[in-house]
């Protein structure tokens, strides 16, 4: 992996991290802003708790440089996670610039995922018919 890959990888790997670290927290510690923007998006604030964890689990996940299948789901769960909340954002009739923060986070999620180093990727997979 060059060096300009590199520092794209770690770049969007830190701030994935800090962004789904710091929401996590918050849905954790349920605060106040947090469960009234769930609950204007119809969902129940003990899904603030579900999240919180599942985010906290991911970013560490990723973080660390084994278990590549892990570090896929965690990435595949970072994507869903986005993607369902600007969905939601937008079909609760939320302006779109509700919905940039976790649009950033879905970015950041695909652009590690991509440039992400051999080592943390899942390789020699064999095809369910061998």
């Amino acid at each position: 992996m060059n060096k300009t890959k590199n520092i794209i990888y770690w770049i969007a790997t830190v701030w994935l991290a800090l962004g789904m670290l710091s929401t996590g927290i918050v849905q954790l510690l349920k605060m106040e802003e947090e469960v009234a923007a769930f609950h204007q998006l119809g969902y129940p604030s003990y899904l603030l708790s579900i999240l919180g964890i599942w985010k906290i689990l991911g970013v560490i996940v990723v973080l660390i440089s084994k278990f590549p299948l892990l570090k896929e789901w965690a990435y595949a769960g970072f994507f869903f996670l986005a993607s369902g909340a600007i969905m939601s954002h937008l079909l609760a009739g939320n302006p779109f610039t509700e919905a940039l923060p976790t649009l950033l986070l879905l970015i950041l999620t695909i652009t590690s995922w991509y440039f992400r180093p051999a080592n943390r990727k899942l390789l020699n997979v064999k095809p369910l018919n061998e």
